[in-house]
């Protein structure tokens, strides 16, 4: 991934050189919002940062930029005021909390999706215990049902999941 650079002032390509050896990512100058919707249609940022003289004298120029950023995070940071020092310390602190922000979601979405599993397994389990202690069950059909707690139970145990009712299976 790359970084876009957006900004008038000059000597916006020694900044960007600077912030691309720094932090080992391509970095692309756009000098105005021409320049970064085309950088922006060409390929995908990770960061896209607006300097703050330009987004305070074209509002609109910088609404069109970071609705066609995409999933890049957007830095805004006055040039005027800042050095190539301040802007990779800022675009270093937004990554490692996009980098943060990814891992939490990963976990969340792990530990849904391990619940949505734990619930659908015992589930299976405890109706299929349920349906083997009927009497008027075919012979075939307490096989299969057998065969589906031994899966539901082998899962049940890979997962940690207590036994359905907390008692002893059916099984």
């Amino acid at each position: 991934m790359s970084i876009l650079i957006v900004t008038g002032m000059e000597g916006a390509r020694n900044c960007a050189d600077v912030v691309s050896a720094q932090l080992c990512m391509e970095v692309e100058a756009a000098e105005g919002r021409k320049m970064a919707l085309a950088a922006l249609r060409r390929h995908e940022f990770a960061v896209v940062v607006v300097d703050e003289t330009l987004a305070n004298c074209d509002p609109a120029a910088a609404d069109a930029i970071w609705e066609r950023a995409g999933l890049a995070i957007p830095l805004q940071i006055n040039f005027a005021v800042s050095g190539a020092a301040r802007l990779i310390r800022e675009i270093r602190a937004a990554l490692r909390r996009r980098d943060r922000e990814q891992a939490l979601a990963r976990r969340a979405a792990t530990a849904a999706i391990e619940a949505e599993l734990k619930t659908t397994v015992s589930g299976l389990l405890l109706h299929s215990q349920l349906a083997l202690a009927g009497t008027d069950i075919p012979a075939t059909v307490a096989e299969r049902l057998r065969r589906v707690a031994d899966l539901a139970g082998s899962l049940r145990a890979q997962l940690s999941i207590p036994e359905p009712g907390g008692g002893e299976s059916m099984s």
